[in-house]
């Protein structure tokens, strides 16, 4: 199996237009080591033939355009052949609005996810008419084969971050809650490994930790350093758990996790511009390194 970053970046990418962080200041005049980074998604394969996407950021084009092995190979026959959905956040399924050309969209995505993407401002009603969007329920705890030599089970991820376009209408909000934010753990169904993506965590619980333990390959969210980071600069009144992540520094941070996983790597993806690991000579960077982690740039490709 192989996995492909497509964006390492959160919402808004690095740099991110509106912002002059010192991050952002660094990636744009070159005064500091450190790489841009699109927003968040990557592409699996069990052949480096047919791919899928998790998650369709916006900058899903300039992706396709970067990685070779996603774009078509003759005509408009497209190497892609599914999107799976983490959630329903703006930055994991614009993407999806830049696949109308082709003939259809095979989506999976929880009930939480289409409900949120159909009600109230959700697109999704606006991208069938474009194309036919061919719904895949997705259950946490039910595996699901996913093509030739791939499977995936979803699991849940608890979230207190404020539901998306609520429009009221939803007669049981807990019900409707269950799955609104999952993982994936993506096996390999020829060798047996396996890789969980989790670009969005604010809680390490025990069961999100026991999906972790199992994996050969982490991808784990590591938007912010500290929990009050965009606090500090200005640029926030909310705390990253308030959004729904969870910190990477400290006793109680995501790293001190990882650095006690057996996985065989462990990786970064959806790094927010604040983040200081993403300045290559930072301590927070060689915090990072020394711990056994990794920090994703965009096109960093894993054999699992």
């Amino acid at each position: 199996m192989w996995v492909r970053v497509l964006g390492a970046g959160a919402g808004g990418g690095f740099p991110q237009w509106n912002c002059g962080c010192p991050g952002c200041r660094a990636v744009r005049d070159g005064s500091r080591p450190t790489r841009p980074r699109t927003q968040s998604s990557i592409a699996v394969s069990a052949d480096r033939t047919t791919w899928f996407l998790l998650n369709a950021s916006p900058d899903l084009r300039s992706q396709i355009e970067a990685t070779p092995a996603l774009q078509p190979r003759s005509g408009r026959e497209s190497p892609i052949a599914a999107v799976l959905l983490t959630d329903a956040e703006l930055d994991h399924t614009m993407g999806l609005l830049l696949l109308r050309e082709g003939p259809g969209i095979e989506l999976h995505a929880s009930d939480a996810s289409i409900e949120t993407l159909t009600g109230g401002t959700g697109f999704l009603p606006t991208l069938e008419r474009y194309t036919e969007v061919d719904r895949r329920r997705v259950v946490p705890g039910e595996t699901v084969a996913l093509g030739e030599g791939l499977s995936y089970r979803a699991f849940d991820v608890p979230t207190v971050k404020k539901k998306r376009f609520a429009d009221g209408s939803s007669t049981d909000a807990a019900a409707s809650d269950v799955g609104r934010v999952v993982g994936y753990r993506l096996t390999d169904t020829a060798s047996g490994r396996v890789a969980v993506y989790l670009p969005g965590v604010q809680e390490i619980t025990p069961a999100v930790h026991d999906e972790l333990a199992a994996a050969d390959v982490v991808l784990v969210d590591g938007t912010t350093w500290t929990d009050d980071e965009m606090i500090r600069l200005d640029l926030a009144s909310k705390t990253a758990r308030d959004m729904g992540h969870m910190a990477v520094d400290g006793p109680d941070g995501s790293l001190a996790v990882l650095a006690g996983l057996p996985a065989e790597r462990k990786i970064y993806v959806h790094i927010n511009n604040t983040n200081p690991m993403l300045l290559e000579d930072s301590p927070e960077y060689a915090t990072v390194v020394a711990r056994g982690a990794e920090i994703a740039t965009d096109g960093l490709e894993v054999e699992v």
